[in-house]
């Protein structure tokens, strides 16, 4: 019997190039692969244990002998690489059109919209790096007070403003306008809220940092949980990327290790159904910031954890660990990676060393978790759960 799902997102840890990756501009990208590489390996022992090196195209990580896991890759459906189309795969939504990007800043139409709602003038609308652009445009959003304004090659909407000059609170009130406007034709996947504090040449942005997605467009599996009255337990940034829905209990966190912290005083709880974890830092500091050290340290400081989690399980929980995109740091540029995301499953209730291959969406792993829970089917994808179910 499984009373509970512990699901951790790695946010971008992704494991090579997807077929159409060259469309999206990613070809060659691998993002465990490549940090192996460039570091002459990694070292992960505990996944390794899960059967991470076991895993179809996987190179870069050690195979175990016997491994005590489950295992396998998987393609996303969906057009995009972003996290919220990821996250929502996962949870059985297959979007045929990917959410609109724009390379060229917004149009005036939506800046003009935005401004006269929030009653002041922005500066920025471009593409750039998050901290290129504070860095760029700092000094003069503190000298007139105008939020920044800008985009990436995901589907966002990003408001960078100093705490101090503009309080978060407002900053978020900011958000929620845009996201407003941004809807139909212009909807972006999410809008975001980049609060920073410091001087100029020395700016840092904060733990304060929210997203404001798009609602889904039908229910996904954390719907059909709550209806039928499971916990759906959000750490981290998940309440934000499903907008709150389905959500019946969550918790932003600071950082990875906040955010690993957070599910094991969840998973000391007895409240039956879905404990959802994003881990943000592999992407937002590290990929987007082709820090190839930190991120594969990051992995390390994960994979250390990893025995806390075996050792607060219960017999009665199961633990996936899974990926959202890629965003690999070696790559030029600093934007998400089009690629296969690795997958591991563990947990008494388990067989051991089931290889489930590769697969065709995210959206089996959502399957899965429908059927453990005798809830209904999501919309996409097939369950895997006879494979990896002790017989």
């Amino acid at each position: 019997m499984i009373n509970r799902v512990i699901w951790i997102v790695l946010d971008s840890v992704g494991m090579g190039a997807l077929p159409d990756a060259e469309k999206y501009g990613d070809a060659g990208s691998n993002t465990i692969g490549n940090i192996s590489k460039a570091l002459g390996g990694l070292h992960l022992p505990n996944m390794e244990k899960l059967g991470l090196g076991h895993i179809d195209g996987m190179i870069g990580i050690n195979k175990t002998e016997n491994p005590i896991g489950c295992y396998g890759r998987f393609a996303e459906k969906s057009e995009g690489k972003d996290t919220t189309t990821g996250h929502w795969e996962m949870a059985g939504v297959c979007l045929e059109t990917a959410f609109p990007t724009y390379p060229n800043g917004f149009p005036e139409e939506i800046i003009t919209a935005f401004e006269k709602e929030i009653g002041t003038k922005i500066i920025g609308n471009k593409p750039a790096s998050g901290t290129a652009i504070i860095e760029e445009l700092g000094k003069e959003h503190i000298k007139t007070g105008y939020p920044i304004v800008y985009t990436s090659a995901d589907s966002v909407f990003q408001i960078a403003a100093h705490e101090e000059i503009i309080s978060t609170n407002r900053l978020y009130e900011m958000c929620k306008i845009a996201r407003k406007i941004l809807q139909g034709e212009h909807g972006v996947a999410r809008i975001i809220a980049r609060p920073f504090i410091g001087k100029p040449g020395n700016f840092t942005r904060t733990a304060n940092r929210r997203d404001f997605s798009l609602t889904p467009p039908y229910n996904t599996l954390l719907d059909n949980l709550k209806n039928a009255d499971l916990n759906v337990i959000g750490v981290g940034k998940i309440e934000d990327i499903f907008s709150g829905q389905g959500i019946t209990e969550a918790i932003h966190t600071k950082n990875n290790m906040d955010g690993v912290d957070q599910t094991l005083n969840y998973m000391k709880q007895d409240k039956k159904g879905l404990i959802f974890t994003n881990l943000v830092d592999f992407d937002m500091k590290w990929g987007h910031r082709n820090n190839v050290k930190a991120y594969a340290q990051g992995l390390a400081d994960f994979d250390k954890r990893l025995p806390e989690i075996f050792d607060t399980m219960k017999d009665t929980d199961i633990l996936f660990i899974t990926a959202d995109h890629g965003c690999d740091p070696t790559m030029p540029g600093t934007d998400h990676s089009r690629e296969y995301v690795p997958f591991l499953a563990y947990g008494k209730p388990l067989e051991k060393n089931i290889n489930l291959g590769t697969r065709t969406t995210f959206a089996d792993m959502g399957q899965t978790v429908a059927e453990i829970f005798h809830v209904e089917p999501v919309k996409h994808g097939n369950s895997f759960l006879k494979e990896i179910i002790k017989k």
